[in-house]
């Protein structure tokens, strides 16, 4: 995989350099609440207009239906791209359409112009592949030359991701090398004891990197939404808590497996319970109730970690020579549940071993949270590529980046 670095040293000036960045931040109207993954894009797109590139920003941002829609506009992400840089950055109100080819050809060299959300155009996640070249074909009539560094998609088989790379000279970005750099210390040569915490709302989300790392992992801690189909598999009540029972046989095959390999799977020994779901605008006050983990009244609903298990965690994670966290281990999003969150990113910061925060709802809690990032040793911008990196799977953008 050649990287930006050797883009740079053959020279960029006056070239047309197309940055496949991940500038799908979460908006509140058209207010960016964190602008985490802008950030992460700029030494790449700052070193190109550095050297003299006509510098094209692409990205999706949403979930629009392949046609226009105002409240997935890229224009927030662009305005605060500009703000970072320093500089103006222009503004291509469509893809590949007169605005996309007045704003590309526009630029100077030095340049940065962002062309408007992906998927507003069919053919990015079209499963046709006609369909995906025929606007890779169209994007690639804007550059001479392709970076990808959009961490967060290359888990995608995307035209922008997959398919226009190999339609112009191709290189891996500045975020793009340190994601996999990391991932290989995960994967290669893990330093020992390997402790994984995961949580998040969905255990079949999980289910493929567990079955991965019960054959890595030195001890995996579960929590989030994802611990009741667990604790239900260990015949405890879990009252009206997130519970997908379909999942129950393969959970207890793995608990069996854990068990079977010497890996440590911990899980909650007590947790905060509810009546109801709390009021994530209002953020009113909960009033939730502390229970062990086998006492869930068969009318509550857990919705965080317990004190104990706080303790038990950090305590798992203290000794730890590198760890992997992906997934909240309560609604953080609301005070009176993000403590079991605060004690987990708490004893990432404690432990003397390489800590990474595996994107998603891990890096926006965070930030949400008030941690220093530089505290961690790597927060990715890519929750479900870490994730798929760690199942052992190929990733599209990854493969496609390769020569």
């Amino acid at each position: 995989m050649k990287t930006i670095d050797e883009l740079l040293s053959d020279g960029v000036a006056g070239k047309r350099v197309f940055v496949r960045a991940d500038l799908n931040v979460p908006l509140d109207g058209t207010a960016i609440t964190d602008d985490g993954r802008i950030r992460a894009v700029l030494p790449t797109v700052k070193a190109l207009a550095e050297a003299g590139a006509r510098v094209v920003v692409a990205s999706h941002l949403g979930r629009p239906k392949g046609a226009p829609d105002p409240a997935f506009s890229l224009a927030p992400a662009a305005a605060r791209l500009g703000e970072l840089l320093g500089a103006d950055v222009r503004f291509a109100t469509d893809t590949v359409g007169q605005s996309a080819q007045a704003t590309v050809g526009s630029l100077a060299d030095g340049q940065v112009a962002v062309i408007e959300n992906l998927r507003f155009n069919a053919g990015e996640t079209s499963k046709d592949d006609a369909e995906r070249a025929a606007f890779a074909d169209q994007l690639a009539a804007l550059a001479d030359v392709y970076v990808g560094d959009g961490f967060g998609a290359v888990h995608r088989k995307h035209a922008s991701v997959f398919d226009l790379p190999a339609r112009l000279p191709h290189y891996a970005g500045y975020l793009i090398a340190t994601e996999v750099g990391v991932l290989k210390k995960l994967t290669e040569d893990v330093k020992r004891p390997y402790v994984v915490a995961l949580g998040g709302a969905k255990v079949s989300d999980k289910l493929a990197v567990i079955d991965q790392l019960l054959g890595k992992a030195d001890r995996l801690l579960i929590g989030g939404g994802m611990a009741y189909t667990f604790l239900k598999a260990k015949g405890y009540e879990v009252g009206i808590s997130l519970l997908q029972e379909d999942q129950i046989p393969v959970v207890k095959e793995y608990m069996e497996r854990a068990e079977k390999s010497g890996v440590e799977l911990v899980l909650p020994v007590d947790v905060l319970v509810a009546t109801e779901f709390p009021d994530l605008k209002t953020k009113a006050p909960a009033n939730p109730t502390t229970v062990a983990a086998d006492a869930i009244p068969a009318d509550q609903e857990g919705l965080d970690i317990g004190p104990e298990t706080r303790k038990l965690y950090a305590s798992k994670l203290a000794d730890a020579a590198t760890v992997f966290w992906n997934g909240p281990m309560g609604v953080f999003e609301h005070p009176d549940y993000a403590e079991g969150t605060k004690a987990v990113a708490q004893a990432l910061i404690d432990s003397p071993g390489f800590t990474v925060v595996g994107g998603g709802d891990s890096a926006a809690a965070v930030r949400t949270l008030g941690f220093d990032e530089a505290a961690f040793g790597h927060i990715s911008t890519g929750g479900g590529a870490s994730l798929e990196y760690l199942e052992g799977k190929t990733l599209p953008g990854l493969a496609a980046l390769e020569d």
